[in-house]
């Protein structure tokens, strides 16, 4: 099978070197493609730069489109020397964007990545011009898939030692159809996603040792970020939560209508809290929007940027 890298940009895959939260150098996978402004898309957990396959082509006519995989996502780096702490992404978020542009960026960014670009956009918030985010979990209230319930209650150790034994590997076959089976439930059409697709997705798991180890720990972050929520100890999400009327860059709320995992009233209720924010909910659309509509998302996206004369 064709590398997707080099199908999808001039230059392949590329790679910078960043100091990570922890202050070590750490590679993160990148690719890009286009002139003109430059687009940063953010994948969500458990994902990497190619869930945005569908909507690289129709955007990078436009702009410069950069996707990158985060630090233990994808074909970046995986330390596994080194727990996480709440906040790592966005810190490491920052300095990819320093690292490949001086001018303020359009960020487009779902799930778990719109969660971060939020974060980002309080923090730093000379860095963006635009920001689209799409079905974020900014008011989850406990995790909304069974396999994540399921990483966060197994030891890092034990699952370190899978990804040692390569045992994801061994039993490639099963990880692709258990995945498909769980991917085509967060899409309204299943059917869109292709053989093709299956094997991209689960390439990282299956291919690339630590990625499911630092998945985990992503997953065993949220999980203490959920609880330190409803115990009212300090937390990032209350953080974001308490803040967003601080981000007035101009922002594009989009939701899946039928989003079983974060409903579209959050939508709602994230855009009443956003001043200078506009919704759009996205109709036959589940969680995984860039793949199963991405014709509506791709649209929606440079409509607002257009209309907000990001160009």
């Amino acid at each position: 099978m064709k590398d997707w890298w080099q199908v999808t940009f001039p230059k392949g895959r590329q790679s910078i070197t960043i100091s990570d939260a922890h202050g070590y150098p750490v590679q993160i996978a990148y690719g890009e493609i286009g002139t003109g402004r430059p687009i940063f898309f953010l994948h969500g957990m458990g994902s990497w730069s190619y869930n945005w396959r569908h909507s690289i082509q129709p955007l990078s006519k436009h702009f410069r489109v950069i996707c990158f995989d985060a630090k233990g996502y994808g074909f970046s780096e995986k330390p596994l020397l080194r727990r996480e702490h709440s906040g790592h992404q966005v810190i490491e978020f920052e300095r990819i964007i320093q690292s490949l542009t001086d001018e303020p960026v359009a960020i487009v960014a779902e799930s778990l990545g719109g969660l971060i670009a939020l974060a980002l956009a309080q923090e730093y918030p000379q860095l963006i011009a635009r920001l689209v985010v799409v079905n974020v979990p900014i008011f989850a209230e406990s995790l909304p898939h069974w396999g994540m319930s399921l990483l966060a209650q197994i030891p890092l150790e034990v699952i370190q030692a899978i990804d040692t034994l390569a045992l994801a590997n061994l039993l490639a076959p099963l990880v692709r159809e258990v995945m498909a089976i769980e991917r085509r439930r967060v899409l309204f059409d299943p059917s869109v996603l292709t053989q093709e697709d299956v094997y991209w997705i689960t390439y990282p798991y299956t291919e690339l040792r630590g990625t499911l180890t630092k998945v985990a720990e992503e997953v065993q972050i949220a999980v203490r970020e959920i609880e330190n929520l409803k115990a009212n100890k300090p937390n990032l999400l209350s953080k974001i939560q308490n803040h967003l009327s601080s981000i007035h860059c101009p922002t594009l709320v989009l939701w899946g209508k039928q989003d079983s995992w974060f409903p579209a009233a959050h939508g709602e209720k994230l855009h009443q809290h956003l001043p200078n924010s506009r919704l759009e909910i996205l109709p036959n659309c589940c969680h995984d929007a860039s793949t199963g509509a991405s014709k509506v998302l791709n649209a929606a996206i440079l409509e607002f940027l257009q209309d907000t004369q990001f160009c």
